[in-house]
């Protein structure tokens, strides 16, 4: 009889690198891996490292539980407008909602502003006569005869999908889902996507935009998705295969063929998810992650154990930051901030200006850096930390990989040296001063808006490029603290293992709260109580272990938007009144500092969000050597303000708890290097986690 399942792997395939880590508690295993990723189909680099990472320890496809994945494959279909065609079946009268949006401007001031583009032009976008109102009574009977003609002219225009969304579906579906059935009967394998499926909440441009989104990537996402279970069957793989939905939950494959557009941040929120598991085990509450890759950093604020959380995302944005040039979508999403400075971005001189830029453009996995000896011209960031001295030529990737210095140095020198009249020493620190300042403004604008210092928070480094970047982007922050895990490197493959099966669910049903029908709320959240059982027990939990957190949106009335606030039970009733508005009224003055006890309140949507205990992993085993030194030697390293240094290159697996050491110091791992300044001092703590200690102002060496 064969020993039970118990290893799982999680994988973060990456815009340059694809991630594993692989946990396997019968055998108190973990082990790491790192392969460059495969852009034209990612499932080649899985399904490889998965391979490599079975043979290094030993374990036979078989022994693999599961496999627990996330991917940026959405976020780029819809960036990269590289979906499929779809069709909009509407409300008669209402065709162009999606394109009207909101009437507003993402810049008042630019006489040629570029509005972000609808993923349905206006010939697919076909209406249907039929009319529910707000309280779902129905005004007029919905034509089916309608529903099949329009239905059969979008066939035959070609498209691949056809998403369905009708005024107010969101307190009524009815109409939607005849209109499927009538679609399903006359078009069988015509992937369908609902509207009060996918958003079930109000505000019909949202509604129907995220409706159209999911319907635009989801039969690329179902051939991904098929493929990969395909492969994963032929290695002998017979464990489940799982997806990270954007709002940190681990969920079922099917919800993620059903549902696609929730998994449109999946990777960034792996991170977010490692940085909460690591913060509680080193029992900080106030913390920073900063996740810097081959591609974007991300940047998430976490307090007391949680990310924060939002519950709409813009996508595809014409202009990368600005707000309101994108497609608003109605999905759960950790709250961070994504920037285009990675690895692989790639620094220029910009004509006119005479001014160096770098990033967003980015080298990715092909051709990536010049380094990587793979094609590469132009010079990035992870060029530059190779001519600073941060990373070691020879031992890229534990030694795999070796980079060409020579080459680097050589364009750096044609293409900024010489046009910026500077040495090249110069122009690869400004490449890491510009970087650098890039990520401080943004994590400074993103704390800001929240009301939070970011003098009081910690930072939590990972990713392949993050703790080379971590002290100096600290430094800017003016924090004092660093915290770089075992294994950075590939951290958020972690959080993927980490990470509790969890979904979050939503219904509208407006009202003032002294007037609202406390009994239709109740059976509300049983009907999201019930889904979440479902979805969550298809991602491997047990369902008695579900723990439920209910929430709604709510606002003065006559205010245009509302704001989250925590409800104290599932089934509340006019008993809880009092309670629900000072918990409103909490909340109100938490985000706006003040609130207005006279005033009606109203409630808009009613939220649930359903998690089960996620996983620990003891990762104070993975990867170390006991017994060896852990200095092997020194490096030259030119750091901004003490220019060049000897710096102490320190073996990370030989480094045991209550090890302490002070910078100048290059700390390398298989999957990442810590760059630690002078000054610096640092502690090993108990889960072999880097505790770094900067320097202030007054005491940093002269």
């Amino acid at each position: 009889m064969s020993a039970p399942a118990t290893a799982r792997i999680g994988v973060d395939v990456g815009g340059t690198f694809t991630d594993f880590v692989l946990h396997d508690p019968a055998r108190n295993l973990v082990a790491t891996g790192k392969r460059l990723t495969t852009p034209d189909d990612p499932s080649e680099a899985i399904t490889a490292g998965i391979a490599r990472l079975l043979e290094e320890t030993g374990l036979p496809p078989g022994a693999l539980h599961s496999v627990v994945h996330g991917t940026t494959l959405v976020t780029n279909t819809i960036i990269e407008r590289t979906g499929c065609k779809v069709g909009l079946l509407t409300t008669e009268g209402f065709r162009d909602s999606i394109e009207i949006g909101k009437e507003t401007r993402y810049d008042l001031y630019d006489l040629f502003l570029e509005p972000a583009p609808t993923l349905v032009p206006r010939a697919l976008r076909l209406e249907v006569p039929g009319r529910l109102d707000v309280q779902g009574a129905e005004l007029k009977t919905l034509d089916e005869a309608a529903v099949r003609r329009q239905a059969d002219a979008l066939v035959a225009e070609g498209v691949d999908a056809i998403a369905i969304g009708f005024m107010h579906s969101w307190r009524d579906a009815r109409h939607e889902r005849r209109a499927a059935e009538i679609v399903r009967a006359a078009h069988p394998g015509l992937a369908l996507t609902l509207s009060s499926s996918v958003a079930p909440e109000i505000r019909e441009f949202e509604r129907i935009s995220t409706a159209c989104a999911n319907a635009y990537v989801q039969p690329r996402m179902l051939r991904y998705l098929d493929r990969l279970e395909a492969r994963l069957a032929e290695m002998g793989v017979t464990g489940a295969l799982y997806v990270m939905l954007s709002g940190g939950g681990i969920a079922s494959v099917q919800e993620a063929k059903d549902y696609p557009i929730r998994l449109i941040e999946s990777g960034p929120a792996a991170g977010a998810m490692a940085a909460s598991w690591l913060a509680k085990q080193a029992g900080l509450d106030h913390v920073v992650s900063y996740d810097m890759g081959g591609t974007t950093a991300k940047m998430c604020l976490i307090e007391n154990g949680a990310p924060d959380r939002k519950f709409e995302f813009e996508a595809g944005r014409v202009r990368r930051f600005q707000k309101g040039s994108g497609l608003p979508l109605k999905v759960s999403v950790v709250d961070m901030i994504e920037i285009g400075a990675g690895g692989g971005s790639i620094a220029r001189v910009e004509e006119g200006s005479g001014l160096m830029k770098v990033g967003p453009r980015s080298a990715g996995a092909k051709p990536g850096p010049i380094c990587y000896g793979r094609g590469g011209t132009e010079p990035t960031v992870t060029d530059s930390d190779l001519v600073l001295g941060r990373l070691d030529p020879s031992y890229f990737l534990g030694g795999e990989m070796a980079l060409d210095l020579d080459a680097v140095k050589r364009a750096v020198t044609d293409r900024l040296a010489t046009t910026l009249h500077v040495t090249p020493d110069d122009a690869a620190l400004g490449i890491r001063r510009i970087v650098d300042e890039t990520m401080a403004a943004a994590t400074r604008m993103h704390l800001a808006e929240k009301g939070r210092d970011p003098r009081r928070y910690t930072l939590i480094a990972f990713g392949g490029a993050g703790p080379v970047h971590a002290c100096d982007l600290a430094r800017l922050l003016k924090m004092k603290r660093v915290v770089v895990p075992l294994g950075a490197g590939v951290a958020s493959a972690l959080g993927f293992l980490v990470a509790p099966p969890a979904t979050d669910l939503v219904r509208s049903l407006v009202g003032r709260i002294e007037r609202i029908d406390w009994a239709k709320v109740a059976s509300l959240y049983a009907e999201m109580a019930e889904e979440a059982r479902a979805l969550l027990t298809g991602a491997g939990a047990d369902p008695a272990t579900i723990a439920f957190r209910p929430a709604a949106d709510m606002r003065y009335v006559g205010q245009g938007f509302e704001i989250p606030v925590p409800l104290p039970t599932m089934t509340p009733t006019a008993a809880d009144l009092d309670a629900i508005r000072e918990s409103f009224l909490a909340s109100y003055r938490e985000r706006f500092g003040r609130a207005l006890d006279e005033l009606p309140i109203e409630a808009l949507t009613w939220r649930l969000a359903a998690a089960a205990p996620g996983r620990d992993i003891d990762m104070k085993g993975a990867n170390v050597i006991e017994g060896r030194t852990a200095q092997r030697g020194t490096r030259r390293a030119l750091f901004e303000h003490d220019g060049w240094q000897d710096c102490a290159v320190i073996d990370r697996y030989a480094l045991s708890p209550g090890t302490s050491f002070a910078g100048p110091a290059l700390v390398e791992e298989r999957e990442s290097t810590c760059a630690i300044p002078p000054g610096a001092n640092v502690t090993v703590d108990a889960f072999r986690n880097l505790v770094i200690d900067l320097p202030t102002p007054q005491e940093a060496t002269p």
